[in-house]
């Protein structure tokens, strides 16, 4: 397990263009999830700070913020275009949707 500091030094030193396809998804839909970011749940809850300056970076200059449904999927969005409750209904839909496909 790797500790907060290591967290936040693999987030500092991610290469920029692993976050692309995340910045592109904000930009068209203004929320993505967990699985098309190159984050998990732990660099969410620990390193938040990191994952936005990285996603600055990447020319994503708008605010973020994270929502997680029950620990088993989060999304990062931009609170200018979405609520946090419509977030959190879309991820318990999508939740409840993957538990019953799997």
């Amino acid at each position: 397990m790797l500790n907060v500091e290591q967290l936040k030094y693999s987030v500092n030193r991610m290469p920029v263009d692993r976050v692309a396809d995340a910045v592109l998804e904000l930009r068209l839909e203004g929320l993505v999830t967990d699985d098309r970011t190159p984050f998990g749940k732990v660099h969410f809850n620990t390193c938040f700070a990191e994952v936005e300056a990285l996603f600055q970076r990447a020319g994503y200059h708008r605010g973020l913020d994270v929502v997680g449904y029950e620990g088993l999927v989060y999304a990062l969005y931009d609170p200018s275009r979405w609520e946090p409750v419509q977030v959190l209904r879309w991820l318990k839909a999508r939740s409840e949707s993957l538990a019953q496909a799997g």
